[in-house]
């Protein structure tokens, strides 16, 4: 029986070429690969200025360390997300003010973010889901108008466009995931990037603990002050080493998750259910996988149709299993957030398969996921 992982990184005797140099170096952090990691990252996304972090949701609370964002503060962000894109407000004592989504993109509803600013807010958090952007043009104009500051989480988003302009340097901040799923893997990492080079610099001093000097600005070994309060947030060279090798590879790795999932969703069509739809008029999406969305009445049995793929070997996820607010964490405690909305992200989260389409799989392995798919849709009893 074929197995078809959701996920899996593709690692190369490149990879492990360049973690060996690095482990025969004597400088495993604070060093000049992490550096090249970076400006290749800001190279292949055209512009801006980039730092590596020791993953994604240390980028996201960096960028709220780094803009001021503390107690007493709300940031509006998506009821449809990973947890670390609200625990990473709460990580600096801000509170999250979570809205719904659009249910045909499963991104953050513009009317929604609207109606939740208040005189507390000072930051939105918007989620390109599953790499498809966000309508950028009608949140900066609501985030400028209020003077707020805009965060991309953009872990799903590495690859995607927004009229011309790469996810993460449209708002003040964006943050990505190197996880062993996604589009490039450094085992664990991220990357906080903007336009704003001032504001990456004062990031860089934040992530490693703010150093008056760093290692190689200090004349005499050792002596350093302390003139900021930071943490250590920082990304080792010998994740930044499989890093500068994946980067390498990042146009053909998302050349074949295009061709993927056109070949998985073109032309289906079926009355209980449909995918979402990764193309728009203003962008490009970067293609993290392909959700499938149950109609109504078929919903509830959305966990026995995944467990039913998994027995012809095909491993599905969920993005994302729960709306945060129901959450039993932000649920049990519902004196750390707020909430305006959340109905559409229910649903998406618990009506929606998602397809791995990922550069691991060959057009085969697709052609098998497709046709399983309509042979345990074609199963169900309505």
């Amino acid at each position: 029986m074929r197995k078809i992982d959701f996920g899996r990184p593709l690692i190369s005797e490149a990879e492990k070429g360049a973690v060996l140099r690095v482990l025969d170096s004597p400088q495993l952090v604070h060093g000049p690969v992490a550096s090249q990691f970076e400006m290749d990252f800001s190279n292949f996304m055209g512009g801006g200025f980039s730092t590596s972090t020791s993953s994604a949701t240390t980028a996201l609370q960096l960028a709220y360390m780094v803009l001021g964002i503390g107690n007493g503060d709300e940031v509006i962000v998506t009821s449809l997300t990973h947890i670390a894109t609200a625990n990473s407000i709460r990580a600096v004592g801000a509170t999250p003010v979570f809205v719904d989504v659009d249910l045909e993109t499963g991104n953050i509803s513009s009317e929604q973010v609207k109606l939740a600013i208040s005189d507390k807010t000072k930051a939105i958090c918007v989620v390109h889901y599953l790499g498809l952007p966000v309508d950028m043009t009608a949140i900066m104009k609501m985030a400028r108008s209020s003077n707020l500051y805009v965060i991309e989480d953009c872990a799903l988003a590495l690859g995607s466009y927004y009229k011309g302009t790469h996810v993460g340097l449209i708002g003040d901040f964006g943050a990505f995931s190197f996880y062993p799923a996604k589009h490039i893997t450094t085992g664990e990492g991220g990357m906080l990037v903007s336009k704003s080079e001032s504001l990456i610099e004062s990031a860089v001093k934040t992530k490693a603990f703010y150093y008056s000097k760093s290692v190689g600005e200090r004349k005499v070994p050792g002596l350093y002050d302390i003139v900021g309060f930071g943490l250590n947030l920082r990304m080792s060279e010998i994740a930044a080493a499989i890093g500068v090798e994946q980067l390498k590879k990042l146009s053909d790795f998302l050349r074949v998750r295009r061709e993927n999932i056109s070949r998985l969703t073109s032309d289906f069509h079926s009355n209980l259910g449909r995918f979402i739809g990764y193309e728009c008029n203003f962008g490009v999406s970067g293609v993290y996988c392909s959700s499938f969305v149950l109609q109504p009445e078929i919903a509830h049995q959305r966990d026995q149709l995944i467990l039913h793929l998994k027995t012809l070997g095909i491993n599905c996820s969920i993005y994302y299993p729960v709306a945060l607010p129901k959450s039993f964490y932000y649920k049990s405690n519902p004196d750390i957030s707020r909430t305006l909305g959340s109905s559409n992200a229910e649903y998406l989260a618990n009506a929606s398969i998602a397809f791995g389409v990922g550069p691991h799989l060959s057009h085969s392995d697709i052609t098998y996921v497709r046709d399983s798919l309509v042979q345990v849709l074609s199963s169900i009893k309505v």
